[in-house]
């Protein structure tokens, strides 16, 4: 399978080490560490420094943000050595380069989206993450949105996300065949709190859908 058939897998709100290693055990790419003080998945610094530095080699990690204080966002990016932004709030393009690291770019999918103006006001983000909008709720809502409202030439990398799960993740990626997946709340028993069976059962589905993808372009 090339690398372009092989749906990559993030997953978000990580606040144990033990599910940390879960996540990687499972085969997952990478991993989310939520800064957003308003969210349930939310960590401190010291508690994040703790998760980092028993990761393995060779997993992306990447801090979730939402409007933060700029000094906030660099203060903790270079503390934790982070790999990847993801900012999922109403940042400009302008902040978002300001910071001078890869970032991904949180898309919340409100009926009024232009898909294509946002794929060039962040022409330089890493990829764009498609996630359920749900008012007053920045990410994290549980819920997903219709796929078919996702351009199928969007020119950046999509990650979708919103209310992905073992069950439903192969029909996600058989629609809209996306670079990756990013998922939270369907592999946990609390908030927070990941299960490891899930998360094997939902990286057992992504691999499946990959291998129908690949028999279909053959």
């Amino acid at each position: 399978m090339s690398a372009n058939e092989r749906t990559r897998i993030k997953i978000c709100g990580i606040t144990r080490i033990d599910d940390a290693r879960a996540a990687i055990t499972a085969g997952v790419d990478a991993i989310g560490l939520v800064f957003y003080p308003r969210s349930p998945r939310c960590l401190d610094v010291d508690k994040a420094r703790s998760i980092v530095d028993q990761l393995p080699p060779l997993v992306t990690v990447v801090g979730v943000f939402v409007n933060q204080a700029i000094e906030q966002v660099r203060e903790i990016a270079d503390w934790l050595s982070l790999d990847l932004l993801q900012l999922h709030g109403d940042e400009t393009p302008e902040r978002c380069r300001g910071y001078k690291r890869p970032y991904i770019k949180g898309v919340r999918m409100r009926d009024d989206v232009d898909m294509s103006a946002i794929a060039a006001a962040f022409a330089d983000c890493r990829g764009l993450l498609l996630d359920t909008y749900k008012p007053g709720i920045e990410g994290g809502t549980g819920e997903t949105f219709s796929w078919k409202r996702i351009p199928a030439t969007i020119r950046k990398p999509v990650i979708l996300a919103g209310g992905l799960k073992p069950a439903n993740v192969g029909a996600a990626i058989e629609k809209v065949r996306p670079f990756a997946i990013d998922v939270s709340s369907g592999v946990e028993t609390a908030e927070g709190i990941k299960d490891a069976r899930k998360i094997e059962r939902l990286v057992k589905a992504v691999r499946a859908a990959d291998r129908r993808r690949q028999h279909k372009s053959r």
